[in-house]
């Protein structure tokens, strides 16, 4: 798991709205794109000025500003003011330990969530904060670095007759977070194989490894679970938000989005439980090869009782012992020591100890 918290504390007895990023990404250089499109056209365009990405109040196209690097405050405040966002908002945008949540405002509105993908290298689910601002006819995304889930909806803007070129901001705005909700299923998808291969290694052999994979993966879902829960909560506000910025049509849509975050937590919860079931299985698979070996040990101790007590007797220092002076009499012993051990042994087995 990527997501780390981030004990820097720079930001206590500040005062409200300083700009501070908080994280724990390295300050990198800042990348921002612009698409700006309608049902007829589209464009796309890589800033090099920053004055690119500001408000032109260009009628019947809607411009999604994409951003990579909030580690470069100044230019996350440059942007924010040209947009009128509150000190607040930009506030929020830096901190990416925040809970994801929704807030809004007399003409925009500010949407927080957690983008998840996962490493199929280090075997670890990677978690990146990213933030959202509809307004009139544009949509702001910023997050810490460049890579994102989003390709999908960069084809479908490049796409004559999409969906998503005849709609608004509104909808790119679903659109942006159906993806990321749409790659939760993915990520979990990869958790469920890992707990099914785990699962079997655990019913054969429990080891000490299986249990640091367990407990990895428990952790990963608590991350999880903290990224998806809020997202229903913003998705069903969205969906119910009165005000002018989200379309009639785009709340059918939101609705599906909603339906979708309820079966990833759905999953989500049953993965738990099955962690939580592979724990038991585990300290029960453990018990259980500590019983078998407790088993054996006690046989292998009470065949050789009679054993020790047969030496033990002819190991007395006493002269007036008749056995002792047999020609054959060590012969014996061993004898009867072999014919104790079969006896036992065919005892045990007809009890099924053995």
């Amino acid at each position: 798991m990527s997501h780390k918290l981030h004990h820097n504390t720079q930001w206590v007895g500040t005062p409200p709205g300083t700009l501070i990023y908080i994280g724990d990404k390295p300050v990198g250089n800042v990348r921002i794109s612009i698409h700006t499109y309608n049902q007829d056209r589209f464009q796309v365009t890589e800033v090099t000025h920053l004055e690119q990405c500001f408000p032109n109040h260009e009628k019947g196209l809607v411009k999604w500003v994409d951003m990579d690097g909030i580690q470069k405050v100044e230019v996350v405040k440059e942007v924010g003011n040209a947009y009128g966002l509150h000190n607040l908002v930009l506030e929020d945008i830096l901190n990416s330990q925040l809970r994801p949540k929704i807030e809004f405002f007399d003409n925009y509105v500010f949407v927080l969530c957690k983008m998840l993908s996962y490493d199929d290298k280090k075997g670890e689910v990677l978690i990146e904060q990213v933030s959202f601002v509809l307004g009139d006819h544009y949509v702001l995304s910023l997050q810490e670095v460049p890579g994102d889930v989003f390709d999908p909806i960069r084809e479908r803007i490049k796409s004559n007759g999409s969906r998503i070129r005849r709609g608004g901001a509104d909808f790119l705005l679903y659109s942006l977070l159906d993806v990321i909700i749409d790659n939760y299923f993915l990520v979990l998808e990869k958790i469920g194989e890992k707990l099914e291969g785990l699962e079997e290694e655990i019913s054969q052999s429990p080891s000490r490894q299986n249990l640091a994979i367990l407990y990895q993966l428990k952790r990963e879902l608590i991350f999880v679970r903290k990224a998806v829960w809020p997202m229903r909560e913003i998705i069903n506000t969205l969906y119910q938000d009165e005000g002018l910025l989200i379309e009639q049509e785009t709340r059918k849509y939101l609705r599906d989005a909603y339906d979708h975050t309820i079966q990833v937590i759905d999953t989500l919860e049953s993965y738990r439980d099955i962690a939580a079931g592979l724990l038991d299985v585990y300290l029960s698979g453990l018990s259980n090869k500590t019983n078998d070996t407790m088993k054996v040990l006690t046989i292998i101790s009470t065949i050789f009782m009679p054993l020790t007590f047969i030496a033990g007797v002819y190991g007395m220092n006493f002269d007036n012992m008749p056995e002792l002076h047999l020609r054959y009499g060590y012969f014996w012993t061993l004898g009867v020591m072999f014919v104790c051990c079969l006896c036992m042994i065919a005892w045990f087995r007809r009890k099924n100890w053995l």
